[in-house]
């Protein structure tokens, strides 16, 4: 299961984890670690949690990266009683654990420790302070990635969309840290959603916040855009292949729009979605004049980058729509009437 919490762009890296890295480079010292960690504020430990799990995980260590947070929690765990920020330090492990378990495939370890750490921060529910909020919506989009790949959807769209309210919520206040993880959530939507209402509203819903995430420079905003720009792009082609050229252009001028803001200067993307955008306008009653235009418009701008497919695509569409002159359906209907 792809795009898990774990990912690197998920959360970024805002904190200082080296001292924890040097005190584990060439060996864990549990005891050490221990004290560490108790020192340290909660966003560089749960950042070098994340850190340590990821870099397991792309060397296929994956079942080790499990054993050793495991091993961490048990040792954490002695610290002291269980409240406050070692509450904390356990719900960040179980949930590291959480996707761990996911990306190896093993659904159902997955929600058992999901529910730990559910249980964890039920202790202190009304909290809304950053660990809380941050441990919880990631857990959240994992739940709701493994009841939507089960065919569960009424539980995914709960979990996604308290996710996608949660990343709204700190992305406002730190952007840098929060935004991506916000747009993999809002992308994570769209696929979730099986209403396309519901998937507009969810979009218009967060759309100020998305906005300002893309108008971010970073390697994560950007990769996370991205990402949501081309599942956008792809609910546009589903929907014209299915005839609802209406809706697609919605999605079609979605994807652009933010697309726009990632890449100020006038892109090969952002060509061959505005030619999607003018082919789907082609077959709405009423737009078809403005995908004409949005044609002729982006004909010029395909010589003026030399791209010669996205020309010749512009050319068939506009011949195809010039000479299409037979409406099969207007003759079906007049020789059988309704």
């Amino acid at each position: 299961m792809k795009d898990i919490s774990l990912e690197p762009i998920f959360l970024t890296v805002t904190a200082d984890i080296q001292p924890l890295v040097k005190l584990t480079h060439g060996g864990i010292n549990m005891t050490e670690l221990r004290h560490a960690v108790d020192s340290m504020p909660f966003n560089s430990v749960y950042d070098f949690i994340r850190t340590a799990a990821n870099h397991l995980t792309k060397e296929g260590r994956v079942q080790e990266a499990i054993e050793r947070i495991s091993e961490f929690d048990q040792a954490a765990q002695r610290m002291g009683e269980e409240s406050g920020k070692l509450l904390d330090i356990h719900a960040a492990l179980m949930q590291t654990i959480t996707a761990l378990h996911i990306h190896a495939g093993n659904i159902d370890e997955a929600l058992a420790s999901a529910a730990t750490t559910l249980n964890l921060l039920a202790q202190e529910p009304r909290r809304k302070d950053e660990p809380f909020l941050s441990v919880l919506a990631s857990l959240l989009y994992d739940i709701a990635l493994i009841h939507s790949s089960r065919g569960q959807y009424k539980q995914a769209e709960r979990e996604i969309e308290k996710a996608m309210k949660i990343f709204e919520r700190l992305a406002k206040s730190s952007p840098e840290r929060y935004g991506p993880a916000h747009l993999l959530a809002v992308n994570a939507s769209t696929q979730i959603y099986r209403s396309r209402v519901k998937q507009a509203e969810a979009l218009a819903a967060c759309q100020n916040t998305t906005n300002a995430c893309l108008r971010m420079v970073g390697e994560g905003i950007e990769d996370a855009g991205m990402r949501l720009v081309e599942s956008l792009a792809d609910e546009g082609h589903t929907l014209s292949q299915m005839c609802r050229q209406r809706e697609a252009v919605q999605y079609f001028t979605r994807a652009l729009k933010y697309l726009t803001k990632m890449e100020p200067e006038f892109s090969l993307r952002q060509l061959q979605l505005s030619i999607d955008l003018g082919e789907a306008l082609l077959s709405v009653k009423g737009s078809r004049e403005k995908g004409i235009h949005l044609l002729n418009t982006m004909l010029y701008k395909a010589n003026k980058i030399n791209a010669g497919a996205e020309h010749r695509r512009i050319v068939d569409i506009l011949y195809n729509a010039k000479n299409n002159s037979m409406d099969i359906f207007a003759f079906w209907h007049k020789i059988f009437p309704r």
